[in-house]
């Protein structure tokens, strides 16, 4: 197996740094959410879409309680930008916690490491959502 290099994400990785840097500094990032329910692996693969309508959600083996923005990683995997606006409105998420979301997405494609030569379309999946989030911050072309 060949070892990964960070720059085979093909994207730029002090801009990754940076957006990250920002949602630290978020307002309330460092307190510590209202713990509540996540499925923590909501991803298009876990969805299930039935005549175009989402139907069910599969494998809740990452259930926990804690910060509820990391299930909003999904907008950027699966959704394009407009798309992503109407997901945010209807779901009535303030600016600080759509931006943890998106911080956790960003930081959820770097652990694709594990998967990278045994799933190829997992890892493509990942760095497009990387890609997708660094785009959104207006940090990618």
């Amino acid at each position: 197996m060949s070892t990964l290099r960070l720059n085979d994400f093909g994207y730029d990785l002090d801009a990754a740094e940076r957006l990250w840097d920002e949602a630290v500094r978020l307002p309330g990032a460092k307190d510590r959410p209202a713990a509540r329910w996540y499925h923590g692996d909501l991803t298009a693969e876990n969805l299930l879409v039935r005549d175009g309508r989402l139907a069910a959600v599969l494998d809740f083996g990452g259930l926990s309680v804690g910060d509820p923005a990391v299930d909003l990683a999904v907008a950027w995997e699966v959704l394009d930008p407009p798309a992503r606006e109407i997901f945010r409105r209807k779901l009535g998420v303030d600016d600080a916690t759509w931006l943890r979301g998106r911080a956790w997405a960003l930081s959820l494609t770097f652990m694709i490491w594990y998967y990278w030569a045994t799933m190829p379309q997992r890892r493509a999946r990942s760095i497009a959502v990387g890609r997708n989030v660094l785009a959104d911050a207006d940090y990618f072309g």
